[in-house]
């Protein structure tokens, strides 16, 4: 499998003129709109391809084997975390950078444990978001400056990356449901963001009672609304 996917870069390489191949995955067309015309514009790189969801970005990475994906962690009923873990199983060789809207260092901690190379917010230049995509490329990290100093502030407390509070205990998905009962969203609400069904969703709250030490549904939507309004400071 991953020599079948080298020989496939290598004959990507060469029907593009050398360029290094990006694939973007992103539920905003607008978004992919404008990362498809800035990084065109760029003399080393091209844009191979895009989605909107996981499984048809799977499919279509798997077969082109891009030299790196572009990953929202916000997509359409699935978790960017998902996607990468995927990928990383899946397609190693393939280099993941997440673009998202999300600030909070925990969010990068995530993708990095999942495996992305890289982390950079929305909100950064168009020349931050290119110096990010070259970085990665050339196989080093790439931190966004707040989220690197979001980190850095953790260890500097004494406390690592990854690790401390029971919120953290929680499993990706269960952390997606969280975050929207925080954002004011019932339970209806979260099944059709996430394509489950309400009792899959009662189920994960359930869990997520169980890991927060937490026994009525009340205090679970007080420590999901606290936790939002935690991160948005």
């Amino acid at each position: 499998m991953h020599l079948a996917a080298g020989i496939l870069r290598e004959m990507s390489a060469e029907d593009t003129g050398g360029k290094r191949r990006i694939f973007i995955v992103d539920d905003h067309p607008m978004v992919r709109e404008w990362l498809t015309k800035l990084i065109n514009e760029q003399s080393d790189l091209m844009v191979c391809g895009e989605a909107e969801e996981t499984v048809e970005a799977i499919k279509a990475i798997v077969t082109q084997q891009p030299d790196a994906a572009i990953v929202d962690l916000s997509l359409r009923g699935s978790s960017g975390i998902d996607l990468i873990q995927k990928l990383k199983r899946d397609c190693p060789d393939v280099a993941v950078i997440v673009l998202s809207m999300h600030e909070e260092s925990h969010h990068a901690e995530r993708a990095l444990q999942a495996g992305a190379r890289g982390y950079i917010i929305k909100r950064e230049t168009t020349k931050k978001v290119i110096a990010g995509i070259q970085q990665v490329l050339q196989g080093k990290l790439f931190l966004s400056e707040s989220i690197s100093a979001g980190l850095v502030e953790q260890l500097v407390r004494g406390r690592r990356p990854g690790a401390g509070s029971a919120i953290e205990t929680l499993s990706d998905r269960e952390m997606q449901v969280f975050k929207m009962l925080g954002e004011g969203r019932g339970t209806r609400q979260v099944g059709e963001a996430l394509g489950i069904t309400v009792k899959t969703v009662q189920a994960y709250c359930g869990r997520i009672k169980e890991k927060l030490d937490i026994e009525s549904a009340t205090e679970l939507l007080r420590e999901a609304v606290r936790f939002h309004d935690s991160v948005r400071k």
